[in-house]
């Protein structure tokens, strides 16, 4: 078990004095602390309320924002949505890092694609046995679930056998919102 890239994004991140955590397949296996396949990449939450204070953090990085579908060099503008999803590259040493964008109100995390469907702010992160923050797996699961690919389904067999009752009754509440008609509504 190596979670290198992990340790390495911690320690990037330390001193970052917003709220962030590792999202996406590395949060589902620092959840399961294991492992579990190979992931291609490597993403970070930050609140959209944060991102002044990422920018300043990663100064020796190059960003990228990603605008319906086009790359554009971040200069000093304000990100609103659409813009969530930023690509950082470390000027020297190539490192990568996708940064993703998140929104929320004084209370809650809110879902992007549905702001019905929240989350106290105060349940949205735990932290792994290594220490490092990551995104519970019932939100991590409600973006996957959109895309529906192998390595989803994948994360989502993995998660749902350690998820615990509320983690799946707050999935199955924002799937049957969001998409209603899904494939793992059956298991949860």
């Amino acid at each position: 078990m190596s979670f290198r890239i992990c340790h390495s994004v911690n320690k990037l991140m330390t001193g970052f004095e917003g709220k962030w955590c590792i999202a996406g397949g590395w949060a589902i296996d620092l959840y399961l602390d294991k492992e579990t396949r190979t992931h291609e990449d490597i993403e970070v939450l930050v609140f959209r309320e944060d991102q002044e204070i990422l920018k300043n953090h990663l100064k020796e990085w190059e960003i990228v924002k990603v605008e319906e579908g086009k790359s554009s060099v971040w200069k000093h503008e304000h990100l609103e949505l659409p813009v969530h999803e930023l690509h950082a590259i470390h000027r020297v040493t190539g490192q990568k890092l996708e940064i993703l964008l998140n929104e929320k109100d004084a209370d809650n995390w809110l879902f992007r694609r549905n702001t019905r469907i929240k989350k106290p702010l105060s349940e949205i992160i735990n932290f792994s046995k290594i220490g490092v923050p990551y995104l519970r797996p019932e939100i991590v699961l409600l973006y996957k679930a959109k895309l529906n690919g192998s390595k989803d389904n994948h994360d989502f067999n993995e998660a749902i056998i350690v998820m615990d009752g509320g983690q799946k009754k707050w999935l199955k509440n924002a799937l049957n919102i969001h998409l209603p008609n899904h494939d793992w509504l059956n298991s949860l």
